[in-house]
């Protein structure tokens, strides 16, 4: 299953566009990306190719969990994740509300960074989650030490609900609104 779902284009660094992940085709990639250096908030560094597949596979069979490949220019160079929170990750955690979607993203890991690239792509998840009608407001729960996602939270319009502790760590449990990121991206509703 390779059909592009979603694609928007950024002016300065082109087509970015999302599909669902195909473990027959991704998995390769999926391995070298979760268990890079930089991306040690994915807790995935010492799983081997089976391990992340399992997991992956997992992830595909739950009805309340998707994941993505995101493309740039046709080039897989970013992971999404989509989640229920009233199923998955959140559960009895935080005040959910009906509307609410979970999301993770994952830049993968570049020789040479780009500058802008990874607003260019929590901007891109963004606007894929919102443009289902019923999408509320996004929710996220990055480990507490990870700021540079903070960051990127903070400039797409999440707002700190507060720390949440999960088995595996504590969580920064933030929440943006539609009307927020739309503010945030200086577009009106």
């Amino acid at each position: 299953m390779r059909e592009i779902i979603f694609s928007r284009t950024d002016d300065r660094l082109g087509e970015f566009s999302v599909r669902p992940l195909d473990l027959d085709a991704d998995a390769e990639t999926l391995h070298r990306w979760v268990t890079h250096p930089k991306a040690a908030f994915w807790m995935m560094q010492g799983h081997d190719l089976a391990r992340v597949v399992d997991e992956y596979r997992a992830i595909a069979e739950h009805p309340h969990h998707d994941a993505f490949v995101g493309l740039v220019d046709g080039r897989p160079a970013f992971l999404v994740e989509r989640y229920d929170p009233a199923y998955v990750e959140l559960v009895g955690l935080y005040d959910f509300q009906q509307g609410d979607v979970g999301m993770h993203f994952l830049c993968a890991p570049a020789d040479t960074p780009v500058h802008g690239f990874s607003l260019a792509v929590i901007t891109t998840v963004m606007e894929l989650l919102f443009a289902d009608p019923a999408t509320r407001r996004v929710v996220v729960e990055p480990d507490v030490r990870n700021t540079a996602v903070h960051a990127l939270n903070a400039a797409v319009g999440f707002e700190v609900v507060g720390v949440v502790g999960k088995p595996e760590k504590e969580a920064l449990l933030s929440v943006c609104t539609r009307d927020a990121f739309l503010a945030a991206r200086r577009v009106s509703p």
